[in-house]
C-alpha cells in the first residue's frame, strides 16, 4: 500500500458504530463516511480512505451484526475517487493497483453473507455511487443533491464496478444513458426521483428523518417483512443498444473521447462475463486512460470549473460591492425576458422591464410568466415560489421605473449609438450610485460610457444564450470602470450562480472573438472553393459539441456577420468579411436541415477555385485559434490562458477532453509552431516530459 500513498489526500474515514434497531435481536453496524469537513469539501476515496473503509468492514463483520449499512456525513454520501492523486501515479502498475484496491474493498460488501445496505443520504457520484451499487440494498434521500457516474466527462471510466453492476441492475439502455450519454451532455446529473425510477435505489425516503427510516426499512428487509423486487434485465436488446450507442458516438465524437469507447466495450463485457472478469477489464481500461492526454486535459478542465471559476482572477475585494435591492432591464425581447426571470429567481428582488411600447412590454412579462407556469407544471417549482416571482417581475413603458433601481442592465439592439442613447437617457433617471451594465457581445464598454457624467459605473455583463443553461458570465472592465462597480458585478454574478471571468474591454471579449476567428477560418475555406460538406466535417476529430455550420446556424448568420464586421474593423488583417455569409444571412435560409447541408444555401455561394482538404481546413482553424489566443494574452484581455479555457468550456461548451482549447493546441504542436511557445507548462494539462 505504500506505493499508493497520496501525500495530499484528504482522508475520508469510515467511522463504525453499533446501532440498536427495534425488532432485531442484535445491533446493526453503521459505517459513516466523513472526511472531517462540512459539505463544501465532499467525501472522496484515496488509498488511505479505502484502507479505512476496509478496516471498518472487517470490524463490522467480526461483530456479526444484524446488517451492515454505509452512509455519509450530512448532505454528502461520497463523490468518488480522489482524482487529485491520479497525476501522481508513476506508472501503469500503480494505476492497476488503485483500481484493484477499490474493487477488493467494495467487493467485500457485495460478497458479504451479512446483508449490506447503502443509505445514500446525499450526493453520490463516481466511486461513491459504485460503493452503493455493491451493497445488497439501497435507500435514497429525496434531498440528495445529485447522483451520477461522471467519469467519461473527465476522460475516465467508472472503474470500481460501475460498468458491470449498473447495466445488470437497471438494464443496458438506462445504464448507457447514465455512464456515457449523461457525462457527454455537460455532465448531466440524476435527481433522486429519477435515480429511484431507474431502479438505482430500492426506496426513496424523505430527508427529514432519513437515517431513522432507513434503519427501520432495513430491519424490515432483514426480518423478511419487506420484499425487494427488481425487474428482470432484458439481455436480448443488449447488442442492439450498444450498436446504436456506438453509431451515435461516432457521429458526435468521431473517436475523440477514448473513455467513451472504453466504457462501451466494458458495457458489452457486462452482458455475459462473470464479475471478476468484468472488473479486471475495468482495471486495464482505467490504467490505459490514466496515462492519456485526454485525461490530463480533463483533470485540468475539472479543476478550472471547480476552483478557478469560484475564485475569479483579478476580481476586486468583495467588500466593495454595493447591495442590489431592485433590478431594471432595458428591453423586453427574448434575451431581456430571460434575464428578468434569472434575476428574479436568484436575487429575489423586484425586476422591472421597459420597452418602446406596451405590447412589447406585455410580451416580455408574458414570457416570464409562461416560463414560471411551465416550471410549476413540470414540478420544478412550487406554487408559493411561483406566486412570489409573479409579484417580483413587472413592466413599464416609462423608464422612470428605474429611479430606485440599484442595478440596470440593457439588452437592446447591438448598435453603439443606440446603447449610448439608452445610457444618456438613463443617467438622468437612476441614482448616482446605480450600476449600469450592458449585455453587449462585442461593443466597447469604454466607448459606450465615454459621454456619461459617471462612466466609472458602467460595466460589461455579457451572458450567453440560453441564459438559464450556459454558466459563463464575461464581466468586462472599461477603462474607467471603478472597483466598486466591478465588485458589485461579481457579487451579482455569484448570486445569479454564474461563473464570472474578468475580461478587458477588447473587441468581442473572449468567446465571441475566438469563435468568430475560428468560424472565419472555416468560412474562408468555403469562399476559396471548399465544399460546404468538407468544411463542415473538418473539425470532427476534435469532438466538438457541434459542427461549424451548425454552430453558425445557432449563433445566426446575421449576428455572426455583424460581430465579424466589428472585429474586421478592429483587426482587418485577421478577421475577414465574407460576402457569402452576408448572402446566407440576407436569404433567411437555414444552413443545415436535419443535419444535412441545405442545397438551396449552397446555390447562393460565389466561390473561388482553390478548394482545401479537410485537414487543411482544420489546421487553418487551429492555427487561427492559436494566433488569436496568444495575441489576446499579450493584450491582457484575460489574466492567463486558464481563463481562455474556462470561457470556452463554460460559454461555448467546448469539452473537457480538449481542456477547453489551449491544452489541445499544445499537445498537437500547434501552439509552438504558430506562436513559438506553449500556452501551458508541460504537465499542467498534459503528460509530463
Amino acid at each position: 500500500m505504500s506505493a499508493l500513498a497520496a501525500p495530499n489526500e484528504v482522508v475520508t474515514k469510515a467511522l463504525l458504530r453499533q446501532v440498536n434497531v427495534p425488532g432485531l435481536d442484535r445491533p446493526a453496524a453503521l459505517i459513516t463516511l466523513d472526511n472531517g469537513f462540512d459539505h463544501t469539501k465532499p467525501n472522496t476515496f484515496g488509498p488511505a480512505g479505502l484502507t479505512s473503509l476496509d478496516e471498518a468492514i472487517s470490524a463490522a463483520l467480526a461483530a456479526n451484526p444484524a446488517f451492515i449499512a454505509v452512509t455519509g456525513k450530512p448532505y454528502i454520501f461520497c463523490v468518488g475517487a480522489d482524482i487529485t492523486g491520479l497525476p501522481l501515479l508513476a506508472d501503469r502498475e500503480q494505476a492497476l493497483e488503485i483500481g484493484r484496491l477499490g474493487h477488493r474493498v467494495f467487493a467485500r460488501l457485495k460478497d458479504s453473507e451479512i446483508p449490506t445496505f447503502a443509505f445514500v443520504n446525499g450526493a453520490a457520484m463516481g466511486g461513491g455511487l459504485e460503493l452503493a451499487l455493491h451493497c445488497h440494498y439501497r435507500t435514497l434521500s429525496g434531498g440528495a443533491a445529485a447522483l451520477a457516474l461522471p467519469e467519461v466527462s473527465l476522460g475516465l471510466i467508472p472503474g470500481w464496478g460501475g460498468t458491470q453492476l449498473l447495466p445488470n441492475l437497471i438494464g443496458i439502455p438506462a445504464a448507457t444513458q447514465v455512464i456515457i450519454q449523461n457525462p457527454l451532455m455537460q455532465n448531466k446529473m440524476l435527481k433522486p426521483k429519477q435515480a429511484a425510477e431507474l431502479g438505482i435505489a430500492d426506496v426513496l425516503l424523505e430527508p427529514a428523518d432519513f437515517l431513522e427510516r432507513s434503519l427501520e426499512w432495513a430491519a424490515g428487509v432483514v426480518r423478511g417483512e419487506v420484499t425487494v423486487t427488481r425487474p428482470e434485465v432484458d439481455k436480448d436488446m443488449w447488442a442492439g443498444v450498444l450498436y446504436f450507442a456506438r453509431q451515435t458516438l461516432d457521429q458526435r465524437l468521431h473517436g475523440a473521447v477514448p473513455a467513451a469507447y472504453k466504457a462501451l466495450d466494458l458495457l458489452e463485457t457486462a452482458k455475459d462475463a462473470d464479475f471478476a472478469t468484468g472488473t479486471a477489464a475495468e482495471d486495464e481500461a482505467l490504467a490505459d486512460l490514466v496515462f492519456s492526454e485526454e485525461l490530463r486535459s480533463g483533470l485540468y478542465a475539472f479543476d478550472l470549473v471547480q476552483r478557478r471559476a469560484k475564485r475569479p482572477a483579478g476580481a476586486p475585494d468583495k467588500g466593495l460591492a454595493r447591495p442590489v435591492t431592485k433590478v431594471g432591464i432595458v428591453g423586453a425581447g427574448l434575451m431581456a425576458s430571460q434575464l428578468a426571470l434569472l434575476f428574479a429567481r436568484r436575487l429575489q428582488v423586484p425586476v422591472v422591464l421597459t420597452d418602446l411600447d406596451q405590447a412589447r412590454v406585455d410580451k416580455g412579462v408574458g414570457y416570464v410568466h409562461a416560463q414560471i407556469e411551465k416550471s410549476v407544471s413540470k414540478g420544478r417549482m412550487d406554487k408559493g415560489t411561483a406566486a412570489k416571482l409573479y409579484g417580483l417581475v413587472s413592466g413599464s413603458v416609462d423608464k422612470s421605473a428605474f429611479a430606485d433601481a440599484d442595478f440596470v442592465i440593457e439588452a437592446v439592439f447591438e448598435d453603439l449609438n443606440v446603447k449610448k442613447q439608452v445610457w444618456a437617457e438613463l443617467e438622468k433617471i437612476v441614482k448616482p450610485e446605480a450600476i449600469l451594465a450592458t449585455n453587449t457581445s462585442s461593443l466597447s464598454i469604454t466607448a459606450m460610457a465615454a459621454e456619461l457624467e459617471h462612466p466609472e459605473r458602467v460595466v460589461g455583463f455579457h451572458f450567453f444564450n440560453p441564459v438559464a443553461v450556459l454558466p459563463l458570465l464575461e464581466i468586462v472592465r472599461g477603462e474607467r470602470t471603478d472597483d466598486a462597480t466591478l465588485a458589485t458585478a461579481f457579487a451579482v454574478g455569484k448570486q445569479l450562480k454564474k461563473s464570472s471571468v474578468l475580461v478587458k474591454d477588447a473587441p468581442a471579449f473572449v468567446v465571441n472573438r475566438l469563435l468568430t476567428r475560428f468560424l472565419g477560418a472555416v468560412f474562408a475555406a468555403v469562399d476559396a472553393g471548399t465544399e460546404l460538406e468538407v468544411a463542415n466535417r473538418a473539425l470532427d476529430p476534435l469532438g466538438l459539441p457541434m459542427r461549424p455550420l451548425a454552430l453558425l446556424q445557432l449563433v445566426g448568420p446575421a449576428v455572426a456577420y455583424h460581430v465579424g464586421g466589428t472585429l474586421h474593423a478592429a483587426f482587418p488583417d485577421r478577421f475577414g468579411v465574407s460576402e457569402n455569409l452576408k448572402r446566407i444571412a440576407d436569404s433567411g435560409q437555414p444552413i443545415v436541415v436535419d443535419d444535412e447541408i441545405n442545397a438551396e444555401v449552397a446555390k447562393l455561394l460565389v466561390v473561388g477555385d482553390q478548394p482545401l482538404t479537410e485537414e487543411q481546413v482544420r489546421q487553418n482553424a487551429l492555427d487561427a485559434l492559436a494566433q488569436e489566443i496568444r495575441l489576446m494574452l499579450d493584450e491582457g484581455v484575460v489574466a492567463e490562458a486558464q481563463d481562455i479555457d474556462l470561457c470556452m468550456i463554460l460559454g461555448a461548451g467546448w469539452p473537457f477532453h480538449l481542456g477547453g482549447v489551449t491544452p489541445y493546441l499544445d499537445r498537437t504542436g500547434t501552439s509552438e509552431r504558430v506562436t513559438g511557445q506553449r500556452f501551458l507548462p508541460r504537465g499542467a494539462a498534459s503528460l509530463p516530459g
